[in-house]
């Protein structure tokens, strides 16, 4: 494991110049530091643990699948405590004592789809504040300390075609709050002076469907890019004025993972339903026409949609047909269609780097559509349905193993994290698999945490923070 060590340190490290201050170890945004899933200072978080064992505290928190963040020794979650009212909480990240709650009421709520529920939207924290996007609500400044609104900045409703609902996460850099948001009507993506609120920039995203990446860094080229992986095209931006830098157009159509970064190099694993040739006119045909009569009518589509409807119904006959709906909703410099892929890409480069920085693609390859890969101790690491699971060489994506069970059937939606020599994926029946780091698939333990698990668990300072639909677990050795 000296290798995975080093990679570790070098992480934090790097990560300690570029981001916002924080003490101890944290983990102030989905998945951790830069998203890469690892807890690098953590060497022994707890093997076995349970709703009985191990348990430091365990506090109950209504619906919610957002995952619980740890900055400056606080713990930070988010939930529906009733219909219509949303909540921000502030814990003890040690013992479990709240600290304090701020509500919100969230007026009509959209469209939504399980396993997703409305408080998804995962906080970011500098230590001093916490950060959180609602739906209805938009941007929201929180003091650490007290749970005192700093600001509130005020933000368009997502809409998504297939009902799918909000789940984008912001995150902090240097004195900004980058958030990126695509959805199927108005695709953006904007950075907030984190302590004022104000826009530093803000950039469209025309190109993009809906879907879910969290912004991450990469230092390539001797500069920092904010990196968002969306429909087609991994796109790098300048993080000081939100130009863009580059685009690598090597994606596909839909994107629900986020990618990760090691060195100089973003990691990507994707799975978008149907081939190559399944552009988003086919999901729709299945999923919106209701009377299934082969032609979307405006009635079979929200209100907020209708002028996109309009511009694409060319022989103004009230339906969309064929290649209408493709012009209505999907631009014509993307019409990137389904598949499934696993790629390296170098980060840096201008202009369009398509030719230039794939350093490979697996595309024969099947990996998770929800579930974000690992990067840890040299290997690629993904988890899918059924518990398969995969990993390639970092350095050049050789095959290590590939469709080898992990002994735990049903869905991932939460990404597997890691820490010393134990690799924790989580599955939604409730079961957290606990492998060791290395160059095979070896279970160490399964810890069912009996309630459904959708939320990705955070790691800090040996401890492994759970959040379940219903409540929220800190497991700890000897506890």
């Amino acid at each position: 494991m000296r290798h995975a060590s080093v990679c570790c340190a070098a992480l934090a490290g790097w990560l300690a110049a570029t981001t916002a201050p924080s003490s101890a170890e944290d983990w102030a945004q989905f998945r951790g530091p830069n998203a890469t899933g690892i807890a690098a200072e953590s060497t022994n978080p707890p093997l076995e643990f349970s709703t009985e064992k191990n348990v430091a505290w365990s506090v109950e928190l209504g619906r919610g699948v957002s995952c619980p963040i740890i900055a400056d020794g606080r713990c930070f979650a988010t939930t529906m405590t009733a219909d219509g009212k949303f909540a921000v909480i502030g814990f003890d990240a040690a013992t479990g004592k709240q600290l304090w709650k701020k509500e919100y009421d969230t007026g009509k709520l959209p469209e939504i789809t399980p396993p997703n529920e409305h408080a998804s939207s995962t906080p970011a924290s500098d230590g001093e504040r916490v950060f959180v996007h609602f739906s209805t609500i938009g941007l929201i400044a929180l003091d650490a300390k007290t749970g005192e609104e700093l600001w509130k900045h005020p933000l368009p409703m997502p809409f998504y075609l297939m009902g799918w609902g909000a789940a984008n996460s912001p995150i902090v850099y240097e004195d900004k709050v980058i958030f990126n948001l695509d959805d199927d009507l108005a695709s953006y993506i904007v950075a907030l002076d984190r302590k004022a609120g104000d826009v530093r920039w803000k950039k469209e995203r025309p190109e993009m469907l809906g879907g879910y990446a969290v912004p991450v860094v990469c230092k390539a080229d001797g500069r920092s890019d904010i990196v968002v992986a969306g429909s087609g095209k991994m796109k790098g931006y300048d993080p000081q004025t939100g130009s863009e830098r580059w685009t690598c157009n090597s994606l596909l159509r839909t994107i629900m993972t986020t990618p990760v970064v090691q060195d100089d190099r973003i990691y990507i694993t994707c799975q978008s339903y149907g081939d190559t040739s399944r552009v988003l006119k086919y999901a729709l045909l299945q999923w919106r026409d209701t009377n299934q009569d082969g032609k979307l009518a405006k009635a079979e589509l929200e209100e907020a949609f209708h002028e996109k409807f309009d511009k694409g119904d060319a022989n103004k006959d009230g339906f969309l047909v064929d290649d209408e709906v493709s012009v209505a909703f999907q631009s014509p410099t993307n019409m990137v269609g389904g598949g499934n892929i696993i790629q390296a890409i170098k980060g840096g480069g201008d202009g369009d780097v398509t030719k230039t920085h794939i350093v490979f693609n697996l595309d024969e390859k099947t990996p998770s559509n929800i579930a974000s890969p690992l990067a840890y101790d040299g290997r690629l690491f993904m988890v899918k349905k059924g518990g398969i699971s995969a990993a390639f060489s970092l350095t050049d994506g050789s095959e290590v193993w590939t469709k080898k069970r992990i002994g735990n059937f049903g869905n991932y939606y939460a990404s597997p994290v890691a820490a010393g020599d134990r690799i924790y994926v989580t599955g939604e029946n409730g079961t957290i698999v606990v492998l060791k780091a290395g160059p095979g698939v070896e279970v160490l333990a399964e810890n069912d945490v009996g309630d459904s698990l959708i939320a990705t668990p955070a790691i800090a300072n040996d401890r492994i923070y759970v959040r379940t639909l219903h409540k929220l677990y800190c497991f700890a050795e000897g506890k």
